[in-house]
């Protein structure tokens, strides 16, 4: 339960104030002795901190979002397998499990406050699970959002058949490995703020993300923020913050 929902239930009457100190004693973090929930994020963010799954056991996964559904009504769990979600939606029955983005959204996404759509883009199929990720994490924040895969340098008159889809979005997350040049092509024709994202996809000499990140950093088209490597969750979060800015 959020604390606004708390506060809420306080002045209607559906709680008492015994209750509501009880569930507000978590505040502003939850000590479970192996991690520290950051319960205050909601409110400095307008979202409830991200549970990254990778290198914790099933069980520390398990209690971390037990708790995490005590006092949110959404949240998402990232990089988290197929078994993590069997060990876990017992304890999270509003979850679904997003396969390729590797997440799981427990609760209700939230709704649109604007119009304004998020266009996630990428140079190759091989890059579609940061996308996943980019494009899950951004729609759970509330904001329409749309997806063009596959329309990398290599082939680039596939990208400029869809430049109307382009033009058209508020905020392009432009997702690519290998050299990683498209997010620079893309900030040059649109007018809009444009979040790249380098992948670690790509032959020897790709240095596992490091060519495709030095390429975005260096890109001379005006317009681009560049997120570290893989990392769709952040290029979503920040999409989800710009999209909603003086809506």
């Amino acid at each position: 339960m959020e604390i606004r929902e708390i506060l809420h239930n306080l002045k209607v009457g559906k709680i008492s104030i015994d209750e509501a100190l009880d569930r507000l004693k978590g505040f502003p973090y939850e000590d479970l002795g192996f991690a520290k929930l950051d319960t205050h994020r909601i409110i400095r963010k307008g979202f409830p901190e991200a549970v990254f799954c990778e290198g914790k056991s099933k069980e520390q996964i398990k209690k971390i979002l037990k708790k995490m559904s005590e006092s949110h009504a959404l949240f998402l769990a990232l990089r988290a397998s197929q078994d993590v979600y069997k060990y876990v939606k017992s304890s999270l029955k509003s979850a679904k499990y997003y396969r390729e983005a590797r997440m799981i959204v427990s609760g209700e996404e939230l709704k649109p406050k604007t119009i304004k759509k998020i266009l996630i883009v990428t140079a190759g199929t091989a890059d579609i699970p940061v996308a996943e990720e980019a494009f899950t994490t951004a729609r759970a924040m509330g904001n329409h959002t749309e997806k063009l895969y596959d329309v990398g340098i290599a082939g680039v008159h596939r990208l400029f058949d869809k430049k109307e889809k382009l033009f058209s979005a508020n905020v392009v997350v432009v997702i690519a490995g290998m050299e990683g040049a498209l997010p620079g092509i893309v900030a040059g024709l649109v007018s809009k703020p444009v979040i790249a994202v380098p992948t670690s996809i790509g032959y020897g000499t790709s240095f596992k993300g490091l060519s495709a990140l030095f390429t975005m950093l260096n890109s001379c088209s005006p317009g681009i923020a560049v997120v570290n490597i893989d990392n769709g969750f952040g290029a979503g979060y920040l999409a989800a913050i710009i999209n909603n800015m003086n809506r």
